[in-house]
């Protein structure tokens, strides 16, 4: 007979309890050491209930089983976003000093909300927000916090945007219009409109460029039109689809004439502001109201987090903090809570990976590597255009490679995709433009090499 649960038992410090973590730190080396990331692949669903199914009892099945259970079957069966061989989407490639403070984060229990509760972990995720902003050419009182990812970051900067334009209406003695209107640009990322769908507000999209660049003008003629309800203009710096900067001098120009909210979406691209050479494609992001850049994207973080800087904290403050009886020792502390700066109240210091790995190499080497992906990119477009066969859809102009096979169609892209997973060579599913079936390499990763690249364009034909 199985003796009764006693309250404090996955709490109290025994030799199961040490067990359970000696075994699971001991699962998270060998997985942060792998020197052969596997690629793996997803299973059906019937095939993991088969195999995964009646974990969940009365009494448990230990810890031992249920590390073996994820190692051998529920590991396997998710794609390893950090394989050099994921180039789908935006990959993650986490530095190993970022996965492993990830592991002292969780193990530490610090909540990351408040300045009185965690005061020593949002000084060190401050530092690096203060840096990131100065990288930015934001003035020095510029400030924000860690949200989970782009599409939290992009609401949160635009609930603070309309918040702002509301109380100029109130203080200038304007009625509000009787529909807010975010603008942006037709290849914006979908977040955007998700946001604008959450906050109950309108989408008006202005047409880029032939390259697919939103520039000044088409935002000019556009706040024309549609006035006083434009309460935000969103500039992407680097689309998801094609790594595309946008005219951002141009769009800044045009809202700052105006007075309008400018937010930049730099959840994947903006990392590539460290890199010198490539700063003036850049230009206007110092005139930003608000930016964000996604760390697990293109800094070597691990999931998940999102910088959201501001450059007037204090605008973010009056729009997003909680008001409550019981929150009133936090919020009416003269310290910047994090939870204020977004929509949010619990949250994890999910900026700390950075922080330890930022601090444990150098700004150097993140600049290095990041130059990396976008000289590779470079090298293995010009790979492209040598192929008969093969042509690129547009000259990259940051780590996204857009391509075409000659003569393909979207199935016999997806059919060659899944080759590809099958033998486990490289994840590279189809994307579409313009009503085209295409390819694209998104070079993040530092151990995606060359030759790798090749060897998948050799398997085209």
């Amino acid at each position: 007979m199985t003796s009764p649960a006693r309250p404090e038992q996955m709490h109290a410090i025994s030799d199961e309890t040490r067990h359970t973590v000696e075994d699971v730190l001991e699962y998270a080396r060998r997985r942060a050491l792998y020197e052969d990331v596997p690629l793996d692949k997803p299973m059906r669903p019937n095939d993991l209930a088969r195999l995964a199914s009646g974990s969940i009892t009365e009494d448990g099945i230990g810890a031992r089983r249920a590390i073996a259970l994820f190692e051998n079957v529920l590991a396997p069966a998710c794609i390893s976003t950090d394989h050099p061989g994921y180039l789908s989407f935006i990959p993650s490639a986490p530095s190993k000093a970022s996965l492993a403070f990830d592991v002292v984060v969780s193990a530490s229990a610090i909540y990351g909300g408040s300045w009185m509760e965690g005061a020593g972990a949002v000084f060190a995720e401050n530092e690096v927000l203060h840096w990131l902003a100065k990288e930015f050419g934001l003035p020095a009182t510029a400030g924000g916090v860690f949200v989970q990812g782009g599409t939290i970051g992009n609401l949160s900067a635009l609930v603070t945007a309309r918040d702002a334009a509301r109380h100029r209406n109130r203080e200038a003695g304007r009625p509000d219009p009787a529909r807010w209107i975010v603008l942006c640009s037709a290849e914006a990322h979908s977040s955007i409109a998700s946001a604008a769908a959450v906050m109950d507000v309108d989408v008006v999209t202005a047409a880029p460029d032939a390259d697919g660049r939103l520039h000044g003008d088409a935002v000019a003629r556009a706040l024309d039109e549609h006035g006083d309800a434009v309460f935000a203009v969103v500039a992407t710096g680097g689309t998801t689809n094609f790594g595309i900067v946008d005219d951002i001098a141009g769009v800044a120009a045009a809202t700052k004439e105006r007075g309008v909210w400018l937010h930049i979406d730099g959840a994947y691209g903006l990392a590539a502001m460290l890199v010198e050479d490539m700063r003036p494609a850049f230009a206007g992001v110092e005139l930003a109201d608000s930016v964000i850049v996604d760390p697990h994207k293109w800094l070597f973080a691990p999931f998940d987090a999102c910088a959201l800087i501001y450059r007037e904290p204090a605008l973010a403050l009056r729009a997003h903090t909680q008001k409550a009886e019981y929150l009133d020792t936090l919020t009416e502390s003269p310290d910047w809570n994090p939870s204020d700066l977004a929509v949010q109240l619990t949250r994890r210091s999910r900026g700390l990976p950075l922080w330890f790995s930022l601090a444990t190499h150098g700004t150097e080497q993140y600049r290095a590597t990041i130059a990396h992906g976008i000289d590779l990119a470079r090298r293995i477009a010009d790979e492209i255009s040598r192929r008969d066969g093969l042509s690129l859809v547009r000259e990259p102009q940051l780590s996204v490679v857009v391509f075409r096979r000659e003569g393909w169609t979207m199935a016999d892209y997806q059919a060659w995709s899944d080759r590809l997973l099958d033998e486990q060579r490289g994840f590279v599913v189809p994307s579409s433009h313009a009503g085209e079936a295409v390819l694209r390499f998104a070079i993040i990763s530092p151990l995606t090499t060359y030759e790798l690249l090749v060897e998948i364009l050799d398997s085209l034909g």
